[in-house]
């Protein structure tokens, strides 16, 4: 069996910003985003038909877990306007009412829960297919496993990811604690960036394994290498701190099990409502009800 799970802000976001934000609701409230992500996820699911899926939304920049360990994480981006919260909130709503399992927490990100309901997924038999643009999720992956970026049609199994990214996907964390990541304000080593880490990464396998053989990386043909000993060594700490950061959690505390993740017929009324509220045409209900009409 197979498992979707959806990085659901990613493509939250994405309409945000490519829709214009003159497409109102009858109360003047731009709807942009709102229509975007529907029409991306029932396109989704009138095309894939999944059994199991589910949608994790992030829900704050400033309460995770990982603001505790470094207050300055994602301190790099602009809170969300409460013209876009608003229309998170329906896009959950919206997301609820096409039957589909959603999820969120204001102590971990969407990528957690993710990676907790991959887990619970796995255990119960299933292969995991992670829709999202967020490279932060191949380190999710195992064999059998795919990481989809469903506006740009990219698939990557697990065993492409070296192909597509210069390390293993089980390297990620270890690669985002040496290079950083400046969309979400992780520091990494300064004056390491991808293609020196992924080359590290290459000859020690690991960060432990690196940091325990430091006296060898001058023989590494990177270049600079002669002086890279010194500079990992000094910003150690960082380096672990910021992998810490990178690394997705799997314990979050959320059911995780076939029962919770199985697809629900649209709840068409709730659905139309919420189409009322938005001043949606027929389009968007027509293709609900198709997927009503198809659902099973």
């Amino acid at each position: 069996m197979k498992t979707y799970l959806i990085d659901a802000s990613i493509y939250v976001f994405r309409a945000w910003f490519t829709i214009p934000d003159d497409m109102t609701d009858p109360e003047e409230n731009p709807v942009n985003a709102v229509y975007g992500f529907t029409r991306f996820l029932g396109d989704f699911l009138e095309r894939e038909k999944p059994h199991y899926v589910a949608a994790a939304f992030d829900v704050s920049l400033t309460t995770s877990f990982r603001n505790e360990i470094y207050p300055d994480y994602k301190a790099n981006r602009e809170p969300a306007p409460p013209e876009l919260k608003r229309q998170f909130a329906l896009c959950r709503e919206i997301t609820r009412a096409l039957g589909v399992r959603e999820c969120s927490d204001t102590a971990y990100e969407a990528d957690d829960l993710i990676g907790t309901l991959a887990v619970g997924m796995r255990n119960a038999g299933h292969t995991v297919t992670i829709v999202s643009r967020d490279k932060d999720l191949l380190q999710l992956l195992e064999e059998g496993d795919t990481f989809w970026d469903y506006t740009g049609k990219k698939k990557i199994a697990h065993h492409e990811v070296s192909d597509s990214f210069g390390v293993r996907a089980e390297q990620m964390p270890d690669f985002l604690g040496l290079a950083g990541d400046s969309v979400d304000n992780i520091p990494g080593v300064p004056g390491v960036g991808a293609k020196t880490a992924a080359g590290l990464l290459a000859h020690f396998d690991s960060m432990d394994d690196l940091f325990a053989r430091l006296d060898e990386v001058a023989n590494v043909p990177l270049r600079g290498a002669t002086k890279l000993a010194g500079r990992l060594a000094e910003h150690r700490d960082q380096a672990e701190l910021s992998r810490e950061l990178a690394r997705i959690r799997c314990d979050a505390p959320l059911a995780a099990d076939e029962a919770t993740l199985q697809r629900q017929s649209p709840l068409l009324d709730d659905l139309f409502d919420l189409y009322d509220e938005t001043g949606f045409g027929p389009s968007l209900r027509k293709q609900a009800e198709r997927i009503a009409d198809n659902f099973g």
